[in-house]
């Protein structure tokens, strides 16, 4: 999207969410996997295996990873890492995206995999295999296909007057 108007924040190279996202589907592919042969796929588990469970603490660094990604994008690793090694490499981009969907797609990616992180500790069987899943998905498609579930679901709000812009 350029940013034609006034209001609208400078844009962002739109490789670089899409960079991030092939990173962070890779780490929520890890943790889907993890979480099917760990403890979140057992019923009547402690809370403290649960809490020891690799998948939850890989889900929790994640999920830790899109906070920094919608509280300070201009400093999370996988934007800092495209700035400095990928798009010095690269043509300029031939358009600009405004920032606020790839940052509201953050807010969706902690969101679904807080969920799942939450009902884990709660003793939800498979809650946090399929939070992960659906993370990944919306990941993978981001990455491979340019399509952003987050970003697409920032412009339905807007058009429907949930989010404001101005």
């Amino acid at each position: 999207m350029n940013s034609q108007h006034g209001a609208a924040p400078p844009g962002i190279d739109p490789r670089g969410p899409r960079f991030a996202a092939g990173i962070t589907a890779v780490l929520l592919l890890a943790g889907t996997f993890l979480a099917l042969v760990g403890s979140a796929a057992r019923p009547g588990t402690t809370l403290g295996e649960r809490v020891a469970d690799p998948a939850f603490v890989l889900l929790v660094a994640i999920d830790l990873l899109f906070v920094w990604g919608f509280a300070a994008p201009a400093s999370a690793p996988w934007g800092a890492v495209f700035r400095a090694l990928v798009r010095p490499r690269l043509a300029a981009p031939s358009e600009w995206e405004d920032p606020r969907p790839p940052r509201f797609a953050q807010v969706v990616g902690f969101v679904v995999v807080g969920v799942g992180i939450v009902l884990h500790l709660a003793g939800v069987p498979y809650a946090l295999p399929i939070a992960a899943a659906a993370a990944f998905v919306a990941a993978f498609l981001n990455a491979v296909f340019a399509f952003c579930l987050g970003c697409r679901l920032y412009l339905l709000l807007t058009r429907a007057g949930i989010i404001r812009t101005a």
